[in-house]
């Protein structure tokens, strides 16, 4: 445990720590999940764009454990491989699978739901991180500084294909606004901080919730009106939040793939 971890008060470090288990959790899957389209993207060219972020994505990742790791919290490797979905912090939409079938064996993946999960989340990630480059934390705020100058060159990538694919045939319009629906029925606790948003917000360790919702509405405003588009929005709240620990049978079935090369051999490094 660094000497800076030792001197912060035991309430101060408990709603640290839950913070960057949610922004690590949340990096870990959908970096995997990005993953899982290696060799399956619709152009090659895209296959190395899409795998370069998964890449970056998962090294984000890695920071936020490796904060959690200084905190004296066990070794990163651990906190990212080890823990049971119970533990976990992530969004539930991170979690949800590409699509039907399995990487490798029939699958069967939805390119408009990845365009449309990778591009709101990747905004919602931009403006965390934002808020977070004034956190009182200075090693998180450091790292967000770091993850930031990643994140604009993401960001116009899913913005790039958003806009192409709403501007073309009838058919990819209607599969973009059919995921558009599925991305937003497990949206709501992407923004959310979970069981101790309160003591974040009064630590100064990040905005409030609906604070940074409503900068990512503003955010996405222009590029919805230049689509003649309205902002989708979820008329009733999901049943389960991840930063609960509440998660899906697909966490499940994500830890075990995941876990599964760590777990034979936990003293190597990942």
């Amino acid at each position: 445990m660094s000497e800076a971890a030792k001197a912060l008060s035991p309430e101060y470090k408990e709603a640290l720590v839950e913070l960057l288990f949610q922004l690590a959790d949340d990096d870990f899957f959908f970096a995997y999940r990005g993953s899982e389209w290696l060799g399956l993207a619709p152009h090659i060219e895209e296959d190395v764009a899409s795998s370069s972020i998964s890449q970056d994505s998962m090294g984000h990742a890695a920071m936020f454990y490796s904060l959690l790791e200084e905190l004296g919290l066990g070794k990163a490797d651990d906190l990212a491989h080890a823990r049971p979905a119970h533990e976990r912090k992530n969004s539930i939409l991170v979690e949800r699978v590409n699509g039907p079938g399995h990487y490798m064996e029939d699958a069967q993946y939805d390119w408009a739901y990845a365009v449309v999960r990778n591009y709101f989340y990747t905004q919602a990630k931009k403006v965390k991180i934002d808020s977070l480059k004034q956190s009182t934390y200075g090693p998180l705020a450091e790292v967000a500084v770091k993850v930031n100058m990643e994140l604009y060159y993401h960001l116009l990538h899913w913005k790039t294909w958003f806009v192409q694919l709403l501007s073309t045939t009838e058919e990819a319009k209607g599969r973009m606004m059919q995921a558009m629906d599925k991305v937003m029925s497990d949206f709501d606790d992407v923004f959310s901080l979970g069981r101790h948003a309160e003591q974040m917000k009064q630590f100064g360790l990040i905005e409030e919730e609906s604070a940074l919702k409503e900068k990512w509405t503003v955010v996405l405003a222009p590029v919805f009106e230049s689509l003649n588009l309205e902002i989708p929005r979820k008329a009733n709240s999901q049943s389960q939040n991840g930063r609960n620990g509440e998660h899906t049978k697909e966490l499940d079935d994500a830890l075990s793939t995941l876990g599964e090369v760590y777990n034979l051999d936990p003293v190597a490094p990942w």
